[in-house]
């Protein structure tokens, strides 16, 4: 009799943590998908990041391209040429080919979720080659979201001249200016992409430069608009 009630306590705890194991893993499912399913806490809160007075419903894709292109619509026209992973998730950079005296370029970042990955932050832009002159490389700034994580605020753009090398962008610190580098990387012949992940702490305005091989200074803009795009050439001040 001493030795059958201990077992049969012990096996009573064991059903009972078990329920509460059950009971638990079914409450984090339940959180994560009132959060995350399309137009849930989650998208509200994106939502009012962004300004708008209604929910978006950001739907849910089996992969972060699958995501990216359900929310943007099936735009098949753009080609991801490269795929950065971030914490969180993967920014996927994409473009779209064949179009002449153009340079554009998508930026898209998807967050992982239990259920898949959702978009959670982007933007691109499409700059005209200008007659007047020919850019060295061409940039977009892509801010934060207040109380939102992600990998911004953001700057990428293309290389459009060997002759950058390298590309810094410098804002204020606390007691000094603060030095970013940009990873440049190869996703073509001859085509080379740049992007840099600031801290959220970096604030307008931003100095960009590029450099040569030298580590001469061969380009440089100041940065006002956390919104900005545009073109730089060599030997602007």
């Amino acid at each position: 009799m001493d030795i059958v009630m201990p077992k049969m306590r012990s096996k009573r705890i064991i059903r009972i943590t078990a329920i509460v194991i059950l009971l638990l893993l079914i409450t984090c499912i339940a959180f994560f998908y009132v959060n995350d399913r399309p137009g849930g806490l989650a998208d509200r809160r994106m939502s009012k990041a962004m300004g708008m007075s209604e929910t978006m419903h950001i739907p849910i894709g089996k992969t972060a391209e699958e995501a990216i292109r359900k929310f943007r619509n099936n735009d098949d026209s753009l080609q991801i040429i490269h795929q950065e992973p971030v914490d969180g998730g993967i920014i996927l950079f994409k473009q779209k080919t064949g179009q002449e005296n153009n340079s554009n370029l998508q930026m898209e970042y998807a967050r992982k979720i239990i259920f898949g990955w959702k978009w959670a932050w982007g933007g691109g832009y499409s700059i005209g080659e200008s007659s007047q002159f020919t850019s060295a490389l061409d940039y977009m700034s892509i801010p934060e979201l207040s109380h939102i994580s992600t990998p911004f605020p953001m700057l990428f753009g293309h290389i459009l001249d060997p002759a950058i090398q390298r590309v810094t962008v410098e804002f204020e610190g606390n007691e000094k200016p603060v030095v970013a580098e940009a990873k440049l990387v190869e996703v073509g012949p001859e085509s080379i992409i740049w992007f840099v992940s600031l801290p959220s702490s970096a604030t307008i305005p931003y100095e960009m430069k590029g450099f040569n091989d030298k580590g001469e200074l061969v380009t440089h803009k100041q940065i006002d608009d956390p919104n900005g795009m545009g073109a730089m050439v060599l030997g602007e001040r």
